[in-house]
């Protein structure tokens, strides 16, 4: 029978307390949030949702059509200039996701004959990316400059360093620095994903790449998304001018895909100038993330430092991870819950976004929901 074998598989999903399912969630939730990845609180601050109903007003629903055809608006160059001004980059080129940036970049800046290493802790997307690339692909420890030199050396062509900034399974970060030295031994780019260090990490919430003192670095391109601290959707690319016009005529998912609705540009460009009028908002993010690991450490539980926003607790199985989750949930917190696949490690975990909006009351309920709810 067509598609028979689906139902082994969900009936190994059931086994193992892997089954996913979705979860339609009110406009107006009583949960406290600490799952999504709004952190700075903006996605539904009154500036950037009139952001993005003005551009619908004026743009309308849709982009109409791909970039290279009606798709792009005066809208989407403006967020591009900006973007990449704050970033401290020459070019930036938006897409219609943060998924699709990475495919994009990954998949176009490694051509046959040429070499990816790729970090074993990456996101999907990147590995996902590292496939559709036509070079040949080789994954190091994670965060290990070292793996890295040895990758390299192995390579006589071009070559290019594939790693998230912020891995966002444990919240822990990158060594940006060392990785970009290890690339400029062997003339190699160095290809990062920002997706959880933009408004959070850097000067103001500039990102990884101006806390490592590399924005604008003619050997680094990194990729960012728009659905997470600026509170919107989308994706975007940021490099050298070279890199941005080469993706454009040269990357399928900026091709062949429609353009990024107007609405989120608009949103996302009026999240990003409130973040340039109120930086302090990045630093309250890891202030917050701090202090939720410190309270979740003292009363014993085994969560890893954050290194951005990001917070991860171990829980003891995935059936567990998903009973603690609920429970949470019951309680009136709303948590992440990480399991395999998902995580590389095998290790399930439950997820916390730390949001700059957080009152202090808020920090003490979690953890108490935590600790009450705890397996």
């Amino acid at each position: 029978m067509a598609f028979g074998w689906i139902d082994e598989q969900a009936r190994q999903r059931r086994r193992a307390g892997l089954v996913r399912t979705l979860r339609p969630r009110p406009s107006g939730s009583p949960l406290l949030d600490l799952a999504s990845n709004d952190y700075l609180g903006l996605a539904r601050h009154p500036e950037v949702t009139e952001g993005a109903a003005a551009a619908a007003r004026t743009w309308g629903g849709g982009a109409t059509g791909s970039r290279l055809v009606t798709g792009t608006t005066e809208l989407h160059t403006e967020l591009e200039r900006e973007l990449a001004d704050f970033c401290g980059f020459e070019a930036a080129l938006v897409f219609s996701s943060g998924y699709a940036a990475n495919l994009a970049a990954v998949a176009t800046l490694a051509p046959h004959g040429s070499l990816i290493v790729s970090d074993a802790g990456n996101h999907a997307s990147l590995i996902d990316g590292c496939r559709l690339a036509r070079g040949a692909k080789q994954v190091v420890g994670h965060a290990d400059p070292e793996a890295v030199r040895k990758a390299l050396r192995t390579h006589e062509g071009p070559a290019v360093v594939v790693s998230d900034t912020v891995f966002s399974v444990d919240g822990d970060a990158a060594p940006l620095a060392e990785l970009a030295a290890a690339c400029r031994e062997r003339g190699a780019g160095l290809l990062v994903d920002d997706a959880h260090g933009l408004g959070v990490l850097g000067e103001g919430g500039r990102g990884a790449a101006d806390a490592a003192g590399l924005a604008g670095a003619d050997d680094l391109v990194v990729t960012v998304t728009l659905s997470k601290s600026l509170g919107s959707q989308g994706g975007a690319v940021l490099g050298p001018a070279k890199v941005i016009d080469h993706l454009v005529n040269a990357a399928r998912t900026f091709i062949f895909d429609t353009g990024l609705a107007p609405a989120a540009a608009g949103a996302a460009l009026a999240a990003l100038r409130l973040l340039r009028r109120e930086p302090q908002r990045a630093a309250r993010a890891r202030s917050v993330a701090a202090e939720l690991h410190a309270r979740l450490s003292a009363a014993g539980h085994e969560a890893v430092r954050p290194d951005a926003a990001v917070v991860s607790v171990r829980a003891p199985s995935p059936e567990q991870a998903v009973q603690w989750a609920a429970d949470c949930r019951t309680a009136g917190l709303a948590v992440g819950c990480f399991r395999p696949p998902s995580v590389p490690d095998g290790i399930s975990r439950l997820r916390l976004t730390a949001r700059a909006d957080l009152t202090g009351a808020e920090i003490e309920r979690a953890v108490l929901v935590i600790g009450e709810t705890r397996p």
